[in-house]
C-alpha cells in the first residue's frame, strides 16, 4: 500500500513505517496483506493496528491474485475497445498489411490512446516488418503491449523531493467538478490511516454548498479531523488555519480538498495560485504533492485540462478516476506519454479498495489479459 509514497519520501525519523500493502479493517473488503511493519517505539504504538494474520505469504499471494483479477474486470470495457478488437482484427490473419496496418490505427484512436501516441505505435510495427523483424500478427500485439508498457513506465520517475524532516506531508487536490476529489480524498484517507498516518483534512472548497459536508462525512468515516469555515469564507484563510492546526497536534498528513473549477476559468485558476503560495509561506518547501485528479471517462480532454493545471500549479501527480466505467482506459496510455506525470491512483469502483496505487506492469498486464482469463 501506498508504495509510491514509501519509495518517493521515505519516512519520518521515529515515524511508524509504512507497510508495502494495506489491509483493510473492513472484514466484506478484499484487501491486500499487510507486510510487518518494524517495530514501532511503545510509545506510538497504535491499538488498533492489525497484526499479521498467518500464513501471510501464501495469503498475500491469493489476495493479490484477486485484486489483480478485479483489476482486469474493471478494465472490460476499455478492453472491448481495444485488446478484444485487436484480437478479432488479428484473427486469422497470416501476414502484417497496409490494411491491417490501417485498421489498427482506426482501434487505438478510437480506444483513445490519441493520435501521436497511435502514430508512435504504427511507426514502430511498420519499422519492424520493414526489416523483417515481424511478421506474424500476433506478435504485434507483443510488441504493441510492450512498448505500451515503455511509455507509461517512462512517465513512473520517482520525484526528486523527500519527506520533510520536519512537519507534516502536504497534498493539495485539483481538478475540474464531478471529477470526484472529495471522494478520492476519502479513499487516500483511508489508506494513509491503515499505513498509521495522522491525517487533517482541509475544506478549502468554499464555493460548493455541499463541499464541506461531502468532506466531513468522509472524515467521520476515517475518525480524523476536518478543518473547515463559513461557506463563502476565503480558502487561502482556511488553509492558513488548518496549517496551524497541524502543527500544533503533529499531523504527518494534510490533505487539501480545493474548490472544484473549469480549467478555462482564469479568476479560479489564480486562486489555486494563491492558495498554494500560502502553503508555501507557511510551510517551506509545500505543498510536497499537488495532485490533479482526472475523470478517465472525458478522453482526450483530460490531456488538455492536465496541460492547464500544470501550467498554473506544476502537478507532480495525478489520479484517474471511473476507469471502470470507460470504454476510454486508452488515456491511461497517452496521459503517461504526453505528459510525463507520474500516476499515483486509479479509481476502478465504489468501494475503498476501488482506489487502487497505480502500478505500471499490473495494469498493462490486466489490459492485455484475454478474455478466458478474465
Amino acid at each position: 500500500m501506498l508504495g509510491w509514497f514509501k519509495k518517493k519520501f521515505g519516512k519520518k525519523e521515529g515515524q511508524i513505517p509504512l507497510p508495502d500493502q494495506e489491509q483493510s479493517s473492513q472484514p466484506e473488503h478484499t484487501e491486500e496483506a499487510a507486510t510487518p511493519a518494524e517495530p514501532a517505539p511503545p510509545a506510538q504504538t497504535l491499538p488498533d493496528r492489525t497484526e499479521k494474520q498467518p500464513n501471510s505469504d501464501e495469503n498475500s499471494g491469493k489476495n493479490s491474485s484477486s485484486l489483480f483479477h478485479r483489476l482486469s474486470q474493471q478494465l472490460t470495457k476499455t478492453k472491448e475497445s481495444f485488446v478484444y478488437r485487436i484480437d478479432t482484427l488479428f484473427l486469422g490473419k497470416k501476414e502484417i498489411d497496409q490494411e491491417l496496418l490501417d485498421d489498427l490505427e482506426e482501434i487505438l484512436i478510437t480506444a483513445d490512446l490519441g493520435v501521436n501516441t497511435s502514430q508512435e505505435l504504427l511507426d514502430v510495427a511498420r519499422r519492424k516488418v520493414k526489416r523483417q523483424e515481424l511478421s506474424d500478427p500476433q506478435m504485434l500485439k507483443k510488441v504493441l503491449k510492450e512498448k505500451i508498457r515503455s511509455f507509461i513506465i517512462n512517465s513512473d520517475q520517482p520525484a526528486e523531493l523527500v519527506m520533510p524532516d520536519q512537519g507534516p506531508f502536504i497534498i493539495m487536490v485539483v481538478g475540474v467538478n464531478g471529477v470526484g476529489k472529495t471522494t478520492t480524498i476519502g479513499k487516500m484517507t483511508h489508506k494513509f490511516t491503515q499505513a498509521g498516518q495522522s491525517v487533517l483534512l482541509v475544506a478549502a472548497d468554499t464555493f460548493r454548498a455541499a463541499a464541506v459536508a461531502q468532506l466531513k462525512i468522509w472524515g467521520e468515516r476515517n475518525n480524523v479531523q476536518v478543518v473547515s469555515q463559513h461557506e463563502g469564507a476565503d480558502p487561502s484563510s482556511v488553509v492558513f488555519d488548518a496549517l496551524d492546526v497541524a502543527l500544533a497536534k503533529n499531523h504527518d498528513v494534510i490533505i487539501i480538498d480545493t474548490a472544484g473549477r473549469l480549467h478555462t476559468q482564469v479568476n479560479l485558476m489564480e486562486e489555486l495560485k494563491k492558495i498554494k503560495r500560502v502553503i508555501g509561506k507557511k510551510i517551506p518547501g509545500a505543498p510536497h504533492e499537488v495532485m490533479l485528479i482526472l475523470d478517465a471517462t472525458t478522453g482526450q480532454n483530460a490531456i488538455s485540462q492536465a496541460k492547464l493545471f500544470n501550467a498554473t500549479v506544476d502537478i507532480t501527480g495525478l489520479t484517474l478516476t471511473k476507469l471502470d466505467g470507460t470504454a476510454k482506459g486508452g488515456i491511461v496510455v497517452n496521459i503517461c506519454r504526453e505528459l510525463k506525470i507520474p500516476i499515483r491512483f486509479i479509481g476502478i469502483g465504489e468501494q475503498l479498495e476501488d482506489l487502487r496505487d497505480f502500478d505500471p506492469n499490473e495494469f498493462v498486464d490486466a489490459l492485455f489479459q484475454g478474455k478466458e482469463n478474465s
